[in-house]
């Protein structure tokens, strides 16, 4: 009987070694591409090797200003994000309401492009633009993600924390910061990292909203076709 549960054992490994070799290589052919100063050919391996793309990244202001407006973007999506969240978490934990779950999934539902066209016109209306309306625009498609991932940590568990602090006379303030924060901790993290993968990783709503502005997304795809060594820097980066 054991050599069958060794055996069972076995499959998961193997699909587990697969799953991780399909993820290794893409990132080793994109350090490669990263690297090929000159690679043509059937060759597996580059003819020269450089650092030209990712001095390109580097020196180019376009580019390390588009990185850093992502950057500062994704941060500000995320907090503002998990801060909106926040209360709808709360609801639909205590809730189980489906009309609830379906009002949330409903910008998720809809393709980016569609989105910013639509809240194009109504930011413009708000006078934001920029990186402001970019922000505003992923907020949206970031908030359900974030709301997703702290359901769970309002559980029966840190309902009972709540209320007992309440009975003891702790303010909603500190009831917040040093007993249900804490106790969400976790869900609150993989919050904040779920909405800052969503923004950090989104094209469409940037291009039709941003009017031009310089986003990692957006300077990255016309690289794919032109340079391929410096689309393979910034794919890097953008991982």
């Amino acid at each position: 009987m054991r050599w069958p549960r060794m055996r069972r054992r076995a499959v998961p490994g193997r699909l587990d070694g697969l799953v991780a070799l399909c993820i290794v290589v893409p990132f080793v052919a994109l350090g490669f591409q990263a690297v090929a100063d000159t690679w043509h050919g059937r060759s597996v391996l580059p003819q020269r090797v450089g650092t030209r793309g990712l001095r390109t990244v580097i020196d180019d202001p376009i580019l390390v200003d588009a990185v850093v407006g992502s950057l500062v973007v994704a941060v500000v999506v995320a907090v503002v994000a998990v801060a909106l969240a926040w209360p709808a978490a709360r609801y639909l934990a205590d809730s189980r309401s489906l009309a609830g779950w379906g009002l949330l999934a409903a910008p998720v539902l809809l393709p980016p492009l569609v989105l910013g066209n639509g809240l194009a016109p109504w930011l413009l209306e708000f006078g934001l633009g920029g990186r402001m309306a970019i922000a505003a625009a992923h907020l949206p498609l970031a908030i359900p993600y974030a709301t997703i991932a702290l359901v769970p940590g309002f559980g029966t568990e840190v309902d009972e924390l709540d209320m007992s602090a309440a009975v003891l006379g702790a303010s909603p303030r500190h009831r917040l910061v040093q007993v249900v924060g804490p106790a969400a901790r976790r869900q609150v993290a993989l919050a904040l990292a779920l909405a800052f993968t969503v923004s950090w990783s989104q094209y469409a709503t940037s291009l039709t909203v941003g009017g031009g502005t310089p986003m990692l997304p957006l300077v990255l795809v016309p690289y794919v076709r032109s340079d391929p060594q410096v689309a393979a820097a910034l794919s890097l980066l953008f991982l």
